[in-house]
């Protein structure tokens, strides 16, 4: 298994004002305030250098505001995403428009499988679920790289391997659990790619995610609000017991995050 060298940073630190601003391109070294923020994405973190220095002048970082759209079902990819702060929601959507989330990507991947992996294109659609930052890379420059056969490759079959897992252990969660346990999972799913503990979400949206009705999201909601677990106002939710909430996930949240833990290098390990 190839061997991974971290660029380990051990404090988050807010983004300087003009990463928020506008998309920068890195043309030249990278600045200190651009390392640092690269180093907020879990496969950007571990990077063999020479892959980093080839790949680091390609980068954008750029902000993804809540409800924009990566990609759709069916487009030919022209990016790949590293989100840094933000969370992504793939989302499998029908012909009548109903919509389910299949897997959710925050800082430990990427956004655009489909195009290393040779199909170019997805049936699935690509939206921005908690607004923040990430990196964009031309799908041309990512691919060269993957074509290498060299540890990057491994490290993006791994992920894509995980990502499957989620994929497959939702697909199951959906059939065979509460709407209660699919909400736990989701929650946690989506705590476990924040630096806080606040989700700026509606109902609605929650509903759209997975894929039922708003009053279920709403009484279940209620359920782990009475129960001290969350506060939800105004489309915010807060986790205030996260504990609460593992004690009331089904396994696949367990199956979801241990399979990830294995398959993906521990950056913030000391």
């Amino acid at each position: 298994m190839p061997r991974y060298r971290s660029r380990r940073l051990c404090a988050t630190v807010p983004m300087h004002a003009e990463l928020r601003d506008k998309p920068m391109s890195m043309n030249v070294k990278p600045a200190p305030s651009i390392l640092h923020a690269s180093r907020q994405n879990r496969l950007l973190q571990v990077l063999p250098d020479d892959a980093w220095e080839r790949l680091s002048a390609h980068l954008e970082l750029i902000e993804l505001p809540l409800g924009r759209v990566l990609y759709e079902s069916g487009v030919r990819l022209q990016h790949v995403y590293l989100p840094t702060s933000a969370i992504v929601s793939l989302l499998y959507v029908m012909a009548d428009g109903a919509s389910a989330e299949i897997a959710v990507v925050g800082f430990e991947g990427i956004v655009g499988v489909s195009l290393f992996m040779g199909g170019e294109t997805t049936p699935s659609r690509a939206v921005v679920q908690s607004a923040g930052h990430a990196f964009r890379l031309p799908a041309q420059v990512l691919k060269q790289e993957f074509d290498r056969s060299g540890p990057v490759m491994h490290l993006l079959l791994r992920y894509t391997q995980s990502l499957i897992t989620q994929m497959s252990q939702t697909a199951v969660c959906n059939r065979h659990h509460s709407l209660q346990q699919q909400l736990c999972r989701w929650l946690l799913l989506s705590l476990d790619r924040l630096n806080g503990n606040e989700l700026v979400m509606t109902q609605e949206l929650i509903a759209n995610m997975l894929g039922v009705r708003r009053e279920g999201v709403t009484e279940a909601a209620g359920k782990l609000q009475q129960a001290g677990a969350i506060r939800y106002s105004r489309g915010r939710i807060t986790v205030l017991d996260r504990s609460a909430l593992e004690r009331q996930v089904c396994e696949c949240y367990e199956v979801v995050k241990r399979e990830t833990d294995r398959l993906l290098p521990d950056c913030l390990a000391t």
